[in-house]
């Protein structure tokens, strides 16, 4: 949808498929990203980001056109980056998270920061954003997943006898 006028004809097929609709403000942006690991002091990675030549990140971007990059870490200011990643561990803890999300992120042309979302199961193929942040971190794929047993176990254990 490109304009007021799209709104209605868009609404009709969106209903067509469903009771409920969502419909949010486009905003002119880039898309950048953190991964955080850990339970109750989890830590974010280094921030990436997604570029691609398509009008909308869809299904066709992410997986299948050449075009599209990973870029870690992102190009953009030491001190953005370390409140994307305040921001992405404040969030993760108010939901309650536990072993792993990846959080996104708009940055505004202007330098604001905008949550996008909490992605509690992200991509997790040797290729994804996720693990790719960790391993520019240093953390390898096989020692990522190493540290999330780890995080189930520790979880586990708070919870005792429970079954």
């Amino acid at each position: 949808m490109r304009s007021q006028e799209d709104l209605q004809p868009a609404l009709e097929v969106a209903f067509r498929y469903d009771r409920k609709v969502l419909v949010e403000k486009a905003i002119d942006a880039r898309q950048v990203e953190t991964a955080v690991l850990g339970n109750d002091e989890p830590d974010a990675s280094p921030v990436g980001e997604v570029t691609f030549d398509a009008e909308f990140y869809d299904y066709h971007a992410k997986y299948d056109d050449p075009k599209t990059r990973l870029h870690i870490p992102a190009d953009i200011p030491a001190a953005t980056a370390d409140r994307l990643r305040e921001i992405a561990v404040e969030a993760y803890k108010a939901i309650d998270c536990a072993g792993f999300a990846r959080v996104d992120f708009f940055l505004t042309g202007d330098g604001q920061l905008l949550l996008n979302e909490v992605n509690t199961i992200p991509g997790f193929t040797p290729m994804s954003m996720y693990p790719k942040l960790w391993e520019y971190a240093g953390l390898s794929y096989r020692d990522l997943i190493t540290r999330l047993i780890e995080l189930g176990f520790e979880r586990h254990a708070e919870k005792g006898d429970a079954v």
